[in-house]
């Protein structure tokens, strides 16, 4: 008689990537900023960060202190970011240092390529996507190069080990992962609604970010 086996999928290797939703409220009150702020000129200019970045689209800009505060945005990074690093290492962070928090404005045709980040863990998510990224011209199945798709990327492809994570954008998924994962987005056509994500760059604790001091 053959006996039962049990089986238990252990997946350990690569970094982790923790996905939440951002809350309904945090929503309205960054997308409001952020209408209000493409609006105004000057203070467009003094938040603009567009040429500190390596995307290809119409806007980029930094959110101030005083919204990031009291939109509740900071305290939802911060606190995800406990959660992600306690549930990944069984530690737990006494330090949050946010870096930077910035909004990209996504049109037709427009890209951002390969890169990674500054500081010690980052996120990026969406305030806004459009009701359809395009059609292909071929079709294939290829969801996971859908235009307006966020991709992860990590070492190279292997047996029983994909490198790629492919996201579709949906209006409050949130995704935090370390500074090195790349990542990029691709262009999306038919369209002129805007795609609009936020992300951000942050400090830990360096004793559990810094592995190598072991």
């Amino acid at each position: 008689m053959s006996q039962e086996i049990k089986f238990n999928l252990i997946r350990h290797f690569g970094p982790s990537v923790l996905h939440a939703k951002i809350p309904k409220t945090v929503i309205e009150i960054l997308n409001k900023y952020i209408d209000e702020t493409i609006k105004d000129n000057e203070k467009q200019k003094k938040l603009d960060h567009g040429n500190y970045l390596v995307g290809d689209v119409t806007q980029e800009f930094v959110l101030d202190k005083e919204v990031i505060q009291s939109s509740g945005w900071l305290e939802f990074l911060s606190k995800c970011t406990l959660k992600w690093i306690e549930l990944s290492t069984g530690k737990k962070i006494k330090k949050f240092e946010l870096i930077q928090t910035w909004v990209v404005r996504q049109f037709e045709n427009e890209y951002n390529p390969t890169h990674w980040h500054k500081g010690h863990i980052s996120g990026a998510g969406f305030l806004k996507v459009p009701k359809s990224f395009g059609e292909y011209k071929q079709k294939k199945n290829i969801d996971q190069y859908e235009g307006g798709n966020l991709q992860f990327i990590h070492g190279s492809r292997m047996f029983m080990c994909d490198s790629k994570l492919s996201i579709k954008p949906e209006v409050g998924d949130f995704f935090f992962f370390p500074n090195y994962l790349m990542h990029q987005v691709f262009p999306f056509k038919d369209t002129a609604e805007e795609r609009r994500s936020i992300s951000f760059n942050a400090y830990i604790d360096k004793e559990i970010y810094d592995v190598y001091s072991d």
